[in-house]
């Protein structure tokens, strides 16, 4: 399979590309991320165990308390921030926490990343121009 664009609206300007990490459950920040590591810590959480250092975070949402801005400031500073974000429900918590992590951040899509990138899929967000491109990891696989 080829490339997919999907076109939506910047939070957060930049660019930035890397291996998709996603899931379809919000991310709890306060209590649901260890900052040291980037790592999902939330106990019910389908990534639990899973960082999301340097990847493309593909996600509906935060969720919780005002301390989504806090913990993905310190992953930042820690550098274990994600590469970029995608999301699907804006919210103020999410917006300040791109906002801190100064990563590439986007959201209003006109087609749904969720149901259309996989984990593993190379993803890059181009949020200055308003796109995505997402390269299938069956389509980035090269023989040796």
């Amino acid at each position: 399979m080829s490339s997919l664009m999907l076109r939506g609206r910047k939070v957060v300007g930049g660019k930035s590309e890397g291996l998709a990490l996603v899931t379809t459950a919000f991310i709890s920040g306060w209590g649901g991320v260890d900052p040291r590591s980037g790592t999902i810590i939330e106990t019910h959480h389908p990534l639990r165990g899973q960082s999301f250092k340097g990847r493309v975070l593909v996600f509906p949402g935060a969720k919780g308390s005002s301390g989504w801005s806090n913990t993905f400031h310190m992953c930042r500073l820690m550098g274990t921030a994600p590469a970029a974000f995608i999301f699907t429900h804006m919210t103020t918590k999410i917006a300040l926490g791109a906002v801190v992590t100064h990563a590439p951040a986007m959201t209003d899509f006109d087609l749904d990343p969720l149901s259309l990138i996989a984990t593993g899929d190379w993803v890059s967000v181009n949020a200055d121009e308003g796109w995505v491109e997402v390269r299938p990891a069956s389509a980035t696989v090269t023989a040796n």
